[in-house]
């Protein structure tokens, strides 16, 4: 999974040399909530949606804003940068999970923050105005909203759970409209159908968004919190590596600096998050002995 989320930013670099940003998130949006949609029946579960109101809300914001930075913010700079700045949404979420949930940050949590905090501010470079301030501006744009998207997921499901599948599904299909009416209005260049597209997109769409999906709740559904968000240190690395050997893209000593502390953050979280799962089981079982 993290090998196709991470290879994913590469290949929306690929893509975007022959279609503009908004018409591509559309496309691989569109194929992408088609072929979970599609699966709904095939695993025997109701095709209908409920709650369609709490879920247009969900997908004008993980499906519709989300890859809409996401794409822009490839479009502006690199991929690899991208995904690092993408991958600041666990600090996000620890910041706002505290008003929004009542869930307060605790121990290694803050310095994850701080340590965190710095990355950002290595690699955006506020100090200078160059176009890759765009790019970087962007690639936190699209943490934050990433993580608001994961607050109102759990906020949806705290309210009452709904099949994460079906969720998906439909807040894909949901956000994706919005995508296509903007990419037919936008006075974008037309798609340059070549046979390096039209694979980089069924890669993205099918393989990454639809298939990565379902891979994704089906690991969170099997493993530990922890150890499933361990996995996820690696796609950032594997994007950048990816673009590196396909784009040549080289990051600076600067931002290599500020993604060895996010990435530093990143591993402190998961540690805490797998090192509470761990504690929990073993505090259970000596009450139910007592």
């Amino acid at each position: 999974m993290s090998f196709l989320w991470g290879y994913s930013w590469t290949g929306i670099k690929i893509g975007l040399l022959d279609a503009s940003p908004f018409t591509f998130a559309a496309l691989r949006m569109g194929i992408g909530a088609a072929c979970l949609l599609l699966a709904l029946p095939l695993t025997g579960r109701p095709f209908l949606p409920r709650r369609l109101p709490e879920l247009l809300k969900l997908g004008l914001v993980q499906t519709t804003c989300l890859m809409t930075l996401s794409t822009w913010a490839v479009y502006e700079g690199t991929a690899g940068r991208a995904a690092f700045l993408a991958y600041t949404m666990p600090f996000f979420t620890l910041l706002m999970a505290w008003p929004m949930l009542g869930e307060r940050v605790r121990g290694l949590q803050w310095l994850a923050i701080v340590l965190a905090a710095f990355g950002l501010v290595v690699i955006v470079e506020p100090w200078n105005m160059s176009g890759k301030l765009i790019s970087s501006l962007l690639g936190v744009a699209v943490g934050f909203t990433w993580a608001l998207g994961a607050i109102m997921v759990k906020r949806l499901q705290l309210r009452a759970p709904m099949d994460l599948i079906s969720m998906t599904a439909w807040q894909m299909f949901l956000g994706s409209l919005p995508l296509i009416v903007v990419a037919m209005l936008l006075p974008e260049a037309p798609v340059v159908w070549s046979t390096r597209f039209i694979t980089v997109l069924l890669l993205v769409s099918v393989v990454t968004t639809a298939f990565g999906w379902i891979l994704w709740l089906y690991v969170l559904n099997n493993l530990p919190a922890g150890t499933a968000s361990m996995g996820t240190l690696s796609a950032p690395i594997v994007a950048m590596l990816s673009s590196s050997f396909h784009l040549g893209e080289r990051p600076s000593t600067v931002e290599l600096i500020g993604i060895t502390l996010i990435g530093g953050a990143l591993l402190i979280l998961s540690l805490t998050a797998l090192r509470e799962h761990r504690e929990l089981p073993s505090a259970t079982v000596q009450g139910e002995g007592a």
